[in-house]
């Protein structure tokens, strides 16, 4: 199946998301994290870039930043490339660290790039670690509390506090206000019940193959017209896969699938 095509923004401005191939962790510890910082702040002195917002969970990452030279794919490769090498040689492991490409959402105004930082920040109360930002060690949170900390280099708060008001004291005040109004926007994220890939959907086939007929064979399933759409029905049931992706992962006709209800 084609890729679609990368969306690329005119401002510059970038919500990230990294995630563990098979949803499997990507930290083991504080000194994985630490090495995936490093990392991220040397591509961020080679390329000119300014980064808003991080946060890092045990699965994924979400990087906010902005791109002033339009080469984001080739940064982000970069980095995904670096910190795998630096993980398989650690782990004495190979194969992929991260899943596919990078998934990436362009951030078009100043409000929505409020909001999104604002949304990365939260993700460790949304996975209930914490009750509030400031709690959670390896968020960018801490560095706009403290923009005078130890690693606030890491990130360019004061490009953000600058677009909220010219004094800092009053800004932070006014970025810590802002965290907690709702937010009813949809961001980039991961949904660990939700399966939107093929090499998603491969796992959750040869999951419920395993479950409910101890693992047959995609030909059985082809040449069996009553398996064949109890698997198609679940398919389109618990996952978000399009159809024509249940086509290709099952290697049946559209047609058969779309009458599947």
């Amino acid at each position: 199946m084609a890729r679609l095509q990368r969306k690329y923004s005119s401002t510059g401005y970038y919500h990230i998301m990294l995630r563990g191939n098979e949803r499997k962790n990507i930290f083991l510890n504080g000194e994985d994290r630490h090495k995936f910082m490093d990392i991220v702040h040397k591509k961020h002195s080679e390329a000119e870039l300014l980064l808003f917002a991080y946060c890092l969970m045990d699965n994924h990452v979400h990087l906010v930043l902005k791109d002033n030279k339009n080469q984001i794919s080739l940064i982000m490769k970069g980095i995904a490339t670096s910190y795998a090498m630096y993980f398989n040689n650690k782990y004495r492991r190979t194969g992929h660290v991260f899943q596919d490409r990078f998934r990436s959402e362009a951030v078009e105004d100043e409000r929505y790039l409020m909001a999104v930082i604002r949304y990365v920040h939260c993700n460790p109360i949304k996975a209930k670690l914490v009750e509030h930002p400031e709690q959670y060690k390896w968020s960018s949170y801490q560095w706009y509390m403290d923009p005078d900390g130890s690693d606030a280099h890491l990130v360019d708060t004061q490009y953000i506090l600058g677009m909220i008001a010219q004094n800092r004291t009053f800004a932070i005040s006014e970025f810590k206000r802002f965290f907690m109004e709702k937010n009813h926007d949809k961001f980039l994220d991961v949904d660990e019940d939700s399966i939107h890939t093929l090499e998603e959907g491969e796992i959750y086939l040869h999951n419920y193959l395993e479950k409910n007929w101890g693992g047959i064979s995609k030909d059985r399933i082809i040449s069996d017209k009553g398996i064949r759409t109890k698997v198609i029905a679940a398919l389109r049931t618990d996952t978000d896969l399009p159809i024509v992706s249940i086509s290709k992962l099952l290697g049946v006709n559209r047609g058969i699938v779309e009458r599947v209800r």
